[in-house]
């Protein structure tokens, strides 16, 4: 069975057509940013953005691109790390001259909350996080940042220092119009229970996971 694409912006349809639809301030532990509501032509292209300083000036701004895990960043699971990257990613942002966080709703490398619910329960089984997202169907990571390199852009964003562990997230934007000029790793001390988790994407999806 070929392998599907879930909830995937696609790049350059109706990308043209993102805007900013909500800003407020945002007073948090990691410091003060501004909240942005970003949404595109589509009703999946939909963002929320973390902001703080000049992003258009002459720092090149620090960005995390982080995809929703609500059992990781809001349950607090330590099947993943996200909720180290996302905390580790406000951190870092909240101490950099400019810098941005944007929160995207792809939930499970793309397959939504409910499919994700199933691939855990696969892996329960004993199948790794690819095995389980291929048995139910899908890509081993589904997710599309054509909209994230979008929604840069309509911010005045060209280049970025980027906050990833992923080579595909720095190909993706870089043939959407964003210039990565530095990777920096986003890699937060993992847990015994993450450690299997952390394996399967440095061996199966290539991110750049040294000490493990």
């Amino acid at each position: 069975m070929k392998a599907k694409r879930a909830n995937g912006a696609g790049a350059g349809r109706g990308l043209d057509k993102v805007r900013v639809v909500a800003k407020a301030d945002l007073p948090t532990q990691y410091g003060r940013f501004t909240i942005l509501g970003i949404e595109g032509g589509r009703p999946e292209e939909t963002a929320v953005v973390l902001t703080r300083g000049r992003l258009n000036g002459g720092t090149v701004p620090l960005v995390r691109i982080h995809s929703q895990c609500l059992t990781g960043d809001v349950l607090g699971s330590q099947r993943c790390d996200c909720r180290a990257q996302l905390e580790l990613s406000l951190r870092k942002i909240a101490a950099a001259r400019a810098g941005l966080l944007v929160y995207l709703p792809q939930e499970g490398r793309g397959i939504g909350l409910m499919n994700k619910l199933r691939a855990y329960e696969l892996q329960d089984g004993g199948l790794d996080t690819v095995e389980a997202n291929q048995h139910l169907g899908f890509a081993a990571d589904s997710r599309d940042y054509g909209f994230s390199a979008a929604a840069l852009r309509a911010l005045g964003v060209r280049r970025v220092r980027l906050l990833s562990n992923n080579p595909d997230k720095v190909r993706q934007l870089e043939s959407n119009g964003i210039r990565v000029i530095e990777r920096i790793p986003c890699h937060p001390r993992g847990t015994h229970a993450s450690r299997n988790y952390l394996l399967t994407k440095s061996t199966k999806l290539g991110h750049l996971l040294a000490g493990l």
